[in-house]
C-alpha cells in the first residue's frame, strides 16, 4: 500500500506563479489539449506526491480520456488504468490504450476496496449526479488509499468551459450562444455534458463523510495563501477556479 509522504520537503508548492502558469496553460484546452493536459498532468503528480507515494501504487483515472495523464502517473512509479464513458474521448489519441475501462463514472466497474488512489481531474461537473461519482471513487478506494476529487466549479471564471463567460447569464443561453457565433455545438453541452456544480455543495459532500478523513478540500489551482476562499461563502463561488476535496479512506 503506498504511504504517506506529506512532509515540508515535498517539492511542490501552490505558488502564485505555479497559478499564473496553470492559467495560461488553460488558453489551450480546445486548441493544444495535449500541451493542456500534459501541464495539468505534471502538476497533479507533484501535488498528489504530498498525500501518498505513488510508487507501486494502483491508479483509477476516472474520466482519464484519451489517457494524457497516463505518462505522468508511469513516470511516477505508478500502475495506470483509466475509465471514461466517451468512446469518441477514450480514442482522443488515435487509439485506445491499454488499461483502459469503457464505463460509467457514476457506476463503476471495480470491487470494493481495489485501488490504491482513486483519481478525477475536471470530471465532475460533465456528470448529471456528482456526488454519486464521489461516492464511488471513495467505495472503490482501498483503506489507507486517497480519492482525489477536483471539478471546475460553475461561478468561477471558467465554468462554462469554452461558453465562458457568458454561463454567469445562464449556462442555456450560453450554449446558445456559442451555437449562433460558431455554428455548432459547444463540445461541453449545458444540460447534458456540462452541469453546475459549486463549492457549497463540495463542502457538503466532505462534511458528511463517514468512510475517509478528509485531508483537504482548498482550490486546487489557487495560491496557499488563497485556502481561506473556501470559508467565505458567495465569494468562494467566484474566485475558486477549481475546488479539490481529497480523502483518505478509512
Amino acid at each position: 500500500m503506498p504511504r504517506s509522504t506529506r512532509s515540508p520537503r515535498t517539492a511542490w508548492k501552490p505558488t502564485l506563479r505555479r497559478s499564473v502558469r496553470l492559467l495560461r496553460e488553460f488558453r489551450f484546452e480546445q486548441s493544444d489539449p495535449r500541451r493542456f493536459y500534459t501541464a495539468i498532468a505534471d502538476d497533479s503528480i507533484g501535488q498528489l506526491s504530498t498525500y501518498l507515494d505513488l510508487t507501486g501504487a494502483l491508479v483509477l483515472d476516472v474520466g482519464g480520456g484519451p489517457g494524457y495523464f497516463r505518462d505522468a502517473f508511469r513516470a511516477a512509479g505508478a500502475t495506470y488504468v483509466a475509465l471514461d464513458a466517451d468512446v469518441g474521448e477514450l480514442s482522443g489519441l488515435g487509439t485506445i490504450a491499454g488499461g483502459t475501462v469503457i464505463g460509467d463514472g457514476m457506476r463503476l466497474p471495480f470491487a470494493d476496496s481495489s485501488v490504491d488512489l482513486c483519481y478525477s481531474s475536471n470530471v465532475l461537473e460533465h456528470v448529471p449526479d456528482p456526488w454519486r461519482m464521489a461516492d464511488e471513487m471513495l467505495r472503490v478506494t482501498r483503506p489507507g488509499g486517497v480519492a482525489f476529487i477536483s471539478y471546475t466549479v460553475w461561478y468561477g471564471p471558467w465554468g462554462g468551459h469554452e461558453t465562458a463567460p457568458w454561463h454567469y447569464l445562464g449556462g442555456g443561453l450560453a450554449r446558445r450562444r456559442y451555437r449562433r457565433k460558431h455554428g455548432h455545438e459547444p463540445k461541453n453541452k449545458y444540460g447534458e455534458s456540462l452541469y453546475p456544480v459549486t463549492v457549497r455543495a463540495g463542502l457538503a459532500w466532505a462534511a458528511v463523510q463517514q468512510h475517509g478523513e478528509v485531508l483537504d478540500t482548498v482550490p486546487r489551482y489557487n495560491p496557499w495563501w488563497a485556502r481561506f476562499l473556501t470559508r467565505v461563502p458567495l465569494v468562494r463561488e467566484l474566485v475558486t477556479w477549481n475546488l479539490l476535496v481529497v480523502v483518505r479512506k478509512r
